[in-house]
């Protein structure tokens, strides 16, 4: 089980959190090298940004629908980041988790933490009545994602690793306002197909409640 240091930062600027995983990860780093083995050093942000849309180290900036001058407009800022993946949304309602650990002390690669990472997600939604599932050739967790017409994503998941040690992480949709995804294609997805918790039980989720939830999955993942 993984011991997990978990730090809710509340609503957060995004440059900033950026910052603080940066400096976590390095501290990871530098402990791996003055010790010469894996470290089980863990940390997991859990945080809401202000409006922020960004862009992955391998994404089309195309995936912008908008000028960068009507960010201003609807109260939103941009990054190109150093996440794989593309464009993604975050915002307020919006359950960002960022898990800082060492996969060689796991001795896992990127893939499976990734569908572990799915996993937790799916067992969050279970928990809510949801029934999340992965969709195949994209990253993230979608309900119906066998369905074409109705396929509709709830999480995205980009990260980043260095050392083996990872950053960065998922975007769940809780109670976001999902209109700020009709400026962009979502992961180089149509709009239309995402959704939140909000939209799916027809109303208010508390965050607390789900955060709790996730907690549990996340310690359940080695």
């Amino acid at each position: 089980m993984a011991d997990f240091n978990y730090t809710d930062k509340g609503v957060m600027d995004y440059k900033a959190c950026w910052d603080l995983q940066e400096a976590l990860l390095a501290s990871v780093v530098e402990e791996k090298r003055r010790l010469g083995h894996p470290v089980a050093k863990n940390h997991f942000i859990l945080v809401e940004h202000p409006p922020v849309y960004t862009l992955g180290k391998s994404g089309n900036e195309n995936n912008m629908l908008i000028r960068k001058e009507f960010l201003d407009q609807i109260g939103a800022t941009y990054y190109r980041i150093n996440r794989g993946g593309d464009i993604t949304y975050h915002g307020p309602g919006q359950l960002v988790g960022y898990p800082i650990l060492d996969l060689e002390y796991y001795q896992i690669g990127i893939r499976e933490f990734i569908a572990k990472m799915e996993e937790a997600i799916i067992g969050t939604l279970g928990a809510f009545g949801l029934s999340g599932a992965r969709r195949e050739g994209a990253t993230g967790v979608w309900l119906d994602p066998e369905d074409p017409a109705r396929a509709r994503k709830i999480c995205a998941i980009g990260v980043r690793v260095s050392r083996f040690v990872t950053m960065h992480g998922f975007a769940l949709n809780v109670n976001t306002d999902l209109r700020y995804f009709g400026y962009i294609n979502p992961c180089g997805f149509n709009s239309s197909a995402v959704t939140s918790f909000r939209q799916e039980l027809g109303g208010e989720v508390p965050p607390g409640e789900v955060k709790a939830v996730l907690k549990e999955q996340f310690n359940l993942m080695y």
